[in-house]
């Protein structure tokens, strides 16, 4: 039978079983592993079998969606844990089906991103209700991985660490220019701000994002040193002496690769500083999930540092330090997971069923990918002359040592500053 051999093609490690819509049980076992729990699938719609042989990545997402697909013993995170892993193991062509593969011929084209298409896709996901994403994120509101430098440090300790992280790289003195590119709901401009005494600039594509951000400003009365506008980084003009991007990266596209660097470029002072924060993959080039593509992050694409690196050289920029962050992402989804799940009905409430069973599953697969498979998180320190930046990194732990003691950030309202 076709799931008896795609169970058979697939796990290697650890136990699962498909119960198809019929009743009848096909099963797996590889090698036993303490990392996983024996998982078992139930699918009550016939025309599963074949949707999971053709585009398995589409398609077990959608079923999950629509409830034609239950996680019947595991849970769901575990589940999907064990599938990366096997899918890992047994290599990219075992992970996707036949119209994937004819995907792959148009990849460059699936992250085509003009600007009017990149409004449409920052809209999809980041202009969704407010209220959503207070039932998961920080009070801070940081969308992205946090940075957690010891055991037991919770998600509000590891986001201030992340922002303190960037700000000892972008080595701050006060008073200068800052352009932050992709700047979310404000929190870091605010918090470079309040910790260095510069003027922040952000762009965002994101109208309910500005709009917050704007809000939070006035709050803080900082008026004088941040603003936020609602624009598209290849439009922006001016002069910084320090750029900082992050999460925004994965937005691009390898086809505006060259394009950004070059804005980066031209936009940065002489001897100014610049930060790059994004996903990227450990495994070479590849392509964005065909359900996150459709559902969570549309345009979007996790690059490889083979596909950053030649694009940086000949924007005549120069790569001064790179750290890469393994498993940092996984502890953050992990929390956002925790979160999201506490706070479901509530979620429930603002949309419906089907959209908490979308998130949920766009969380936990996130994180067992970063736990399971080859995705990571770099950071990129860039410089326009070879001597701008210091030779070893003790400048970097010097300053967080120093500002170790910064207050994390509390909202007075949820949401708000």
């Amino acid at each position: 039978m076709l799931l008896q051999r795609l169970l058979d093609r697939l796990v290697r490690l650890g136990d699962l079983t498909v119960i198809d819509s019929k009743g009848r049980t096909y099963r797996r076992s590889g090698l036993p592993s303490p990392d996983f729990v024996p998982c078992v699938i139930r699918l009550h719609d016939p025309s599963l079998s074949w949707k999971l042989a053709l585009h398995p990545n589409l398609a077990f997402g959608e079923a999950y969606m629509n409830g034609t697909l239950t996680i019947e013993e595991g849970g769901l995170y575990n589940c999907l844990a064990l599938l990366t892993e096997n899918i890992q193991q047994a290599g990219l062509g075992c992970g996707i089906g036949f119209v994937e593969r004819l995907a792959m011929l148009g990849r460059r084209l699936q992250h085509y991103n003009p600007v009017r298409r990149s409004r449409a896709n920052v809209a999809h996901h980041y202009d969704l209700s407010s209220s959503l994403y207070d039932l998961f994120l920080d009070a801070d509101r940081q969308y992205s991985c946090a940075y957690f430098p010891a055991p037991g440090t919770s998600l509000e300790e590891a986001q201030a660490a992340k922002k303190r992280h960037l700000a000892a790289k972008l080595m701050l003195k006060p008073g200068q220019k800052v352009l932050d590119i992709g700047s979310g709901w404000g929190g870091l401009a605010l918090t470079l701000a309040r910790m260095n005494d510069v003027d922040v600039t952000g762009i965002t594509l994101s109208e309910e994002q500005l709009k917050m951000a704007t809000d939070r400003v006035s709050q803080a009365h900082f008026e004088s040193q941040v603003r936020f506008r609602l624009e598209d980084y290849r439009q922006h003009q001016g002069r910084y002496d320090r750029i900082v991007s992050v999460g925004m990266f994965e937005h691009v596209g390898t086809l505006h690769y060259r394009e950004y660097f070059s804005k980066i470029r031209d936009l940065l002072a002489e001897d100014g500083v610049a930060v790059i924060h994004s996903i990227g993959r450990a495994d070479g080039p590849g392509q964005t999930n065909a359900w996150i593509r459709k559902y969570i992050f549309p345009g979007g694409y996790i690059p490889a540092l083979s596909e950053v690196f030649p694009a940086i050289e000949r924007s005549g920029l120069i790569v001064t330090d790179v750290e890469i962050l393994r498993l940092h992402y996984a502890d953050t989804l992990k929390e956002w997971a925790r979160r999201f799940q506490a706070n479901r009905s509530r979620a429930a409430e603002i949309y419906d069923e089907r959209f908490c069973r979308m998130w949920e599953f766009y969380l936990a697969g996130c994180e067992a990918t970063f736990r399971h498979g080859l995705m990571m998180v770099f950071q990129i320190q860039l410089s326009r002359r070879i001597d701008t930046v210091p030779l070893t990194r003790d400048y970097i732990y010097e300053f967080e040592r120093v500002h170790k003691a910064a207050t994390v950030p509390q909202l007075d309202t949820a949401g708000q500053k």
